[in-house]
């Protein structure tokens, strides 16, 4: 047979045909498998992510709620400390300033005692300066 008969030309029409259409229902069928391949690890990973993300939502909110208990226990135990360190300063302060100030008025008596006699001895001296140095004036310039 040679390649001018058309039986010839029709088989080969037909075969190529056929392998054409062969190969679109394969690339179909193909492209179908892996849409649905696709879309059940779609699925399963979002379940998958899903079940990640409750558990991790539900480890957080144990984690928030103790270290919250925690925080206020802390806060509580704190600011009882700090209360009662107040009040021990205010009360050592109130005695410390009772004791200085005492002290101070016991000071300013002393020294208000010392410069008065002072004051005393120089008005006395003074005086006595004075005295004499009428004296001396009344000697050397005579009676005036």
């Amino acid at each position: 047979m040679t390649m001018n008969e058309p039986q010839i030309w029709t088989l080969i029409a037909v075969f190529s045909a056929t392998m054409l259409g062969v190969v679109t229902v394969m690339t179909t069928q193909f492209s179908r498998v892996i849409r649905a391949e696709i879309g059940r690890l779609d699925g399963r990973l979002t379940g998958q992510i899903s079940g990640l993300e409750g558990m991790l939502t539900g480890k957080i909110e144990a984690l928030d709620h103790r270290l919250s208990g925690k925080i206020e226990a802390l806060d509580h135990r704190l600011s009882g400390q700090i209360e009662a360190l107040d009040h021990r300063l205010s009360g050592q302060i109130e005695a410390l300033d009772h004791r200085l100030s005492g002290q101070i008025e016991s000071l300013e008596w002393r020294l208000n005692g010392r410069i008065d006699a002072l004051d005393s001895k120089l008005t006395a001296r003074i005086d006595t300066l004075d005295k004499e140095v009428a004296d001396i004036a009344t000697r050397f310039f005579g009676a005036a």
